[in-house]
């Protein structure tokens, strides 16, 4: 089959975090870890281009996916393969993204990422391999995902033996039971002691082991960050109310504390009047500068982040916080305030 690969700025060697606008395009043939793949898929599929999109561009353009799916079918492709995303947030929902939009155009498509990608419940059934969790288990990420491909493009369905995670597409079929039938065996399933015998799984949350406590506060550098919808008064991010697809920043340099008239919560969960009256009920900046000149903390991030609470998605969330603890690490921040509503 003629397959096009997707792949990010990254390991299309466009650049890292500086080139992750880098709007989509098409590539000849196979590109970085594609050329492997390509070997790995032998002389019966050929990688015939590569899609390329920076991880924030495509965070940010949902339709960059529709876009390179179209173009990738101009390029005669007959399977879309995308990643390996490893636990990479942005460029696991972008291979979500342009897999489920490859599906809906008719296009048989894969995708690769780690169990804790936050892209994978994007999938929306369509389906997923296994990868590792960083590029250092390329290789073998690369070869469960060439095996899948093959298999995929031989007209087979992929099943969990294959490395496939995620949800699964529900299909009708008859049974060969009626519900009744079926229920009494599920029944006598769980007493016999089978807890895991059913006919609708349900999903899975996160269990989050909290960080070990800050060894002294004297010396950390901390960040605020808010869950509130909060933002410069007029919004003018275009934050949503409810059911966040993104998340913000603004500086917080030269402030001692948020006013009213300069800052708002745009939240649409809860009134917010009384917040926008007193924005430091949300963003607890004026008594985190007090900390900062008392020496209680070592001082405090010139930066805040905010996002929407409110309906916000399982996947969207865990999203925000793979990419707000990159942030962070990346600017050493040792501890951080999160205020929720």
């Amino acid at each position: 089959m003629r397959v096009v690969h997707y792949i990010n700025q990254f390991f299309a060697g466009v650049g890292g975090e500086e080139a992750a606008g880098t709007e989509p395009e098409l590539r000849e043939g196979p590109v970085g870890p594609g050329k492997r793949l390509a070997a790995l898929l032998g002389d019966e599929h050929e990688i015939v281009a590569t899609a390329v999109c920076g991880d924030d561009h495509a965070s940010e353009h949902s339709d960059f996916a529709a876009a390179l799916v179209e173009s990738a079918r101009e390029k005669g492709a007959e399977l879309l393969v995308a990643g390996p995303a490893f636990t990479s947030g942005r460029y696991g929902l972008a291979c979500a993204r342009i897999v489920v939009a490859a599906a809906e155009a008719g296009l048989p498509a894969l995708a690769a990422m780690h169990p804790d990608n936050p892209g994978l419940h994007e999938a929306a059934g369509t389906p997923v391999v296994e990868s590792g969790a960083t590029g250092r288990e390329m290789r073998p990420s690369l070869e469960r995902l060439a095996a899948a491909t093959r298999k995929l493009a031989g007209g087979e369905e992929l099943t969990a033996d294959d490395g496939r995670i995620g949800p699964v597409a529900r299909v009708n079929h008859m049974a060969e039971r009626s519900a009744a039938e079926r229920a009494v065996a599920l029944l006598l399933d769980r007493l016999g002691g089978d807890r895991e015998a059913t006919e609708i799984p349900l999903p899975t949350f996160d269990q989050v082991t909290p960080a070990d406590p800050v060894a002294d506060p004297a010396d950390a550098l901390v960040a605020l960050l808010t869950e509130g919808g909060f933002v410069p008064a007029g919004n003018p991010d275009r934050l949503e109310s409810a059911r966040a697809t993104k998340w913000v920043r603004h500086s917080l340099e030269g402030r001692d504390s948020v006013e009213e008239g300069e800052f708002e919560s745009v939240h649409g969960g809860f009134s917010t009047q009384w917040a926008n009256a007193e924005p430091n009920r949300i963003l607890p900046l004026d008594v985190a500068r007090e900390l900062e000149q008392e020496g209680a903390i070592g001082g405090l991030h010139t930066e805040y982040f905010a996002t929407t609470g409110n309906g916000t998605t399982v996947a969207d969330a865990r999203r925000f916080g793979v990419e707000w603890a990159a942030e962070l690490h990346e600017a050493r921040i040792q501890a951080a305030i999160l205020t929720a509503t």
